[in-house]
């Protein structure tokens, strides 16, 4: 590459452009010195010009290099293939790879493996591991083997979404046999799109799931607050899913993921028609390689089945079934979120304008009423809402989105022992005078909090009226769907071809830039050499200048006027989708149940279900003074720790010391007796607390070192106060232990196959 650069620079040094305008690739000449600042500005901003048609070009070259890779991505690992579900039963074109880690990474077999999955959505793979600080290198320098589940360009024949679900469940099964002795099964991040497939694959293979980190991802597709969230308006101003079916029958069965990239630039005019390009433009010396590295991702589109796009808009965007349990796999089960069993960790942004927070948390509001269901159901749902970062960020992980990961990845066995509830991860930054820093991994203190089915509402807003629009679009939808397959998809059909279909698809705005600026058309050749000279010879103008300035407040006015655009726009098609879908006589005439009565049905627990709840609890009832030393001590540590602010991770740190001093229980155990400890208390915690004498030793010694571990875990993130000193006190007195500073000491742990406790 540097020898085949420095030949064309010494190849342009020789024969300059015939017809460069002199003053602009050489020394400014006498005629342009003499307007000043003008003069100075109209080389700068040509040269400028030149250099970003050139960037353009590369760019398109950039791009028909990677169309021509058999797996185009953009991953900044190295990688090596473990599965290729094309050779699969059931083909899908996707594929299991293990990340390898970087020079001076070190990776534990013991920890849990991560497997992040990229999204569909348009883009080729590789988001997930796009930077150094994204959720591959954050879990990387965690220490924990990580695999990344990608995807080539084509569908293979007749995929469908089930065949990728399947193909997720068998990855799985590959990483958890390539790890037997890792603590806990994998943990699994969906970034986006694949946050609803790997939430369904979790609901019908629950047990091959870890931890579920789902980043930006959108399972509530009505939700949204007016005037903030147009793009959920989109299905039903467009008529419904024949749109989609159009699109596909025009691309001979492919959907072209142009398409989705096209739909996300409308949601900002003002920078896909001008910003982008006007700030590479006019910084077109420092950003290119940036811009290059962006446009790498962002432009490599892939095609989608005409089912798989199908299934997606009807069962999804416009269905909405996801959340209420309303979909059947062909075998005839029902997807239910509530069938999974792995801790859920839902991170979303104020800053994303895709995925907005009511999309991703309104499946928790759809399904439950109150914290008690969620753990009836033995979920353990978290939460975390980033203030400003927006949708991409949240995957990069570059930068402002880092510290949720980092948090995630090294706290990632505390949040798989939780007890089952509802809880918001709040994080604060360490300083140097904060309780036991050395118990903290990396810069900001995490604490799980817990929190109650209002706090979600008042986040959701879940609004009747609304719900009665959408289901509303939703028939429309059904309706226009049938007529476009009945009267016009079998001549659309009959008159495309492969060749007609190509030709559309470079002729699809998010297509065609790349065809004009690539080395097929001749003019660009030119380019590169004015390119050349320009570099060799550039002429910026001083910081100074006055039109530098004016060139800003005039960019600046172009972004108000379109910003101004979007906004009209926006509310605009928000009045007419409300004017329409808000009549009584639509609502009728496409058959909503009548005011008052909700359009979509809740999921009601099934008799099995709520048998095997009732035989729980019976048990666990009928077990509250059952256990040694371990569930006791268990039992004390949950008691103080439900009166507190939350679960912080120093108390688990400490816990996990202790337990490695002890050679105790693995973490599989420790969650289990937890949990059993957590419902006892729930149950009946007076009966609970008062059993825990009956459970402890009769030696004094012994209660002791159990005590002492009770207080070290209690003070670990800090002296206790108010209910949680008094539940200590409590636990101090069962004990019968006296201390008189109530300050946890350090004391030599006991002798292997004593007291064992965590």
């Amino acid at each position: 590459m540097s020898t085949i650069s420095s030949k064309t620079k010494t190849a342009a040094a020789a024969n300059p452009a015939p017809h460069a305008p002199p003053g602009m690739l050489g020394d400014m000449n006498p005629f342009l010195k003499a307007w000043g600042p003008v003069g100075e500005y109209v080389v700068d901003a040509t040269q400028r010009t030149i250099l970003f048609w050139d960037l353009l070009r590369q760019r398109s070259d950039q791009y028909y290099a990677q169309k021509a890779k058999a797996v185009p991505h953009v991953l900044n690992f190295d990688a090596e293939l473990v599965l290729d579900a094309r050779n699969f039963e059931r083909p899908a074109n996707y594929l299991l790879v293990r990340i390898k880690p970087p020079e001076g990474v070190t990776v534990n077999p013991w920890q849990r493996p991560f497997v992040v999955v990229d999204p569909r959505a348009g883009h080729g793979p590789g988001i997930g591991g796009f930077k150094a600080d994204s959720e591959l290198g954050v879990a990387l320098r965690a220490g924990h083997p990580c695999y990344f589940v990608g995807f080539t360009p084509e569908p293979m024949p007749g995929q469908t979404i089930e065949d990728i679900m399947r193909a997720e469940a068998i990855f799985l099964e590959k990483v958890i046999e390539l790890h037997p002795k890792a603590e806990g099964k994998p943990c699994v991040i969906g970034n986006c799109q694949a946050g609803w497939a790997v939430m369904m694959a979790a609901a019908t293979r629950p047990e091959l799931f870890g931890p579920i980190i789902i980043p930006g991802s959108p399972l509530s597709y009505w939700a949204g607050v007016e005037g903030e969230n147009p793009m959920r308006y989109t299905g039903g101003l467009s008529g419904g899913s024949w749109i989609t079916a159009l699109t596909s029958d025009l691309g001979n069965g492919k959907f072209d993921g142009g398409h989705l990239v096209r739909n996300f630039e409308n949601l900002n005019p003002a920078n896909t028609l001008w910003s982008k390009n006007y700030d590479i433009w006019a910084n077109v010396d420092k950003g290119a390689e940036r811009f290059l590295e962006f446009e790498k991702w962002w432009g490599g589109h892939v095609n989608l089945n005409a089912e798989e796009i199908q299934w997606i808009v009807d069962q999804l965007f416009i269905g909405n079934k996801l959340a209420t349990g309303e979909i059947l796999t062909s075998d005839g089960e029902r997807i239910d979120l509530r069938k999974i069993r792995s801790p859920i960790i839902c991170f979303c942004s104020k800053g994303d304008n895709i995925t907005p927070p009511q999309q991703a948390l309104g499946w928790i509001a759809d399904l439950y009423a109150e914290v008690d269901d969620i753990r009836a159901n033995g979920q353990t749902i978290i939460y975390a809402i980033h203030e400003s970062v927006g949708h991409l960020g949240i995957f990069v992980s570059g930068g402002i989105a880092k510290k949720e990961h980092n948090e995630f990845a090294s706290n990632i066995d505390l949040i798989d022992v939780l007890p089952p509830g509802l809880y918001e991860a709040v994080m604060t930054p360490k300083s140097s005078s904060d309780v036991n820093p050395d118990l903290v991994v990396g810069d900001w203190i995490v604490r799980f909090e817990p929190r109650s089915m209002d706090d979600i509402r008042a986040i959701v807003r879940p609004d009747p009226e609304n719900e009665r629009r959408f289901a509303a679009a939703q028939r429309v939808s059904e309706i226009n769907l049938g007529l476009y397959r009945t009267l016009l998809q079998p001549l659309v059909q009959a008159s495309m071809s492969e060749q007609t279909a190509e030709w559309m698809k470079k002729l699809n705005p998010s297509e065609l830039p790349f065809e004009l600026f690539s080395d097929h058309n001749p003019l660009m050749h030119h380019v590169a050499q004015l390119a050349e000279q320009v570099r060799q010879n550039r002429q910026p103008a001083s910081p100074d200048n006055p039109f530098l300035e004016w060139q800003s407040r005039i960019s600046d006015a172009i972004v108000a006027a379109l910003d101004g655009y979007r906004d009209m726009r926006d509310k605009t098609l928000e009045q007419i989708f409300l004017a329409t879908y808000s009549s009584p006589l639509l609502q009728a005439l496409v058959g909503l149940p009548a005011s008052g009565e909700p359009p979509r049905k809740r999921p009601a627990a099934d008799p099995e279900r709520i048998a095997f709840i009732e035989q729980r609890i019976a048990e666990l009832k009928s077990r509250i003074a059952e256990g040694g030393a371990r569930e006791a001590a268990i039992r004390s540590l949950v008691y103080i720790g439900m009166a507190g602010p939350g679960v912080d991770e120093r108390a688990f740190n400490e816990l996990r010391e202790i337990r490695a001093e002890n050679s105790g229980m693995t973490l599989a155990e420790f969650k289990q007796t937890l949990r059993e400890q957590f419902f006892s208390l729930l149950l009946d915690q007076d009966a609970a607390v008062a059993a825990i004498s009956k459970m402890l030793p009769a030696d004094s010694g012994k209660r002791a070192q159990i005590l002492e571990v009770v207080r070290r875990t209690v003070h670990a993130a800090g002296k206790p106060t108010g209910e949680r000193a008094e539940r200590l006190a409590v636990i101090e007195k069962i004990f019968g232990v006296a201390n008189k500073t109530k300050e946890p000491v350090k004391v030599k742990a006991p002798a292997k196959g004593s007291s064992k406790i965590a």
